[in-house]
């Protein structure tokens, strides 16, 4: 079993910053590519970032230069350092994150999502 937790989400307003975590949890043995996904109400579910298993990262072009992805693999952990925040990155933010598991292979999981609220 894997479970990915998310955690540091909150109401911050225009322009200030915000860090949100997601930790991996449970039996697996490697995990690849880590992102961040966001959706708000009324909107598809949108790729944010993405960071590789070899630290390579991607964004999406309404967040580059003001949010950053990071990861810690002694902790299973994926962070996205938030900056300039504006009220139209108000959404519920997801983690996923590819997991090789013995028996199961490489697949995507998701975590339940933060609610992050900029407000003006």
């Amino acid at each position: 079993q894997v479970q990915l937790v998310e955690s540091g989400g909150g109401l911050v307003q225009a322009g200030g910053s915000l860090r949100l975590s997601c930790a991996a949890s449970g039996t697996f043995v490697s995990i690849d590519a880590m992102s961040w996904y966001r959706q708000a109400p009324g909107k598809q579910r949108e790729l944010v970032a993405t960071i590789t298993g070899g630290g390579t990262t991607h964004y999406a072009d309404s967040v580059k230069g003001r949010f950053t992805i990071s990861r810690d693999n002694t902790k299973n952990t994926v962070y996205v350092q938030m900056h300039s925040l504006k009220p139209e990155d108000t959404a519920v933010y997801y983690c996923n994150a590819y997991i090789f598991r013995l028996g199961l292979g490489l697949r995507a999981y998701w975590g339940q999502g933060t609610q992050v609220t900029v407000s003006s």
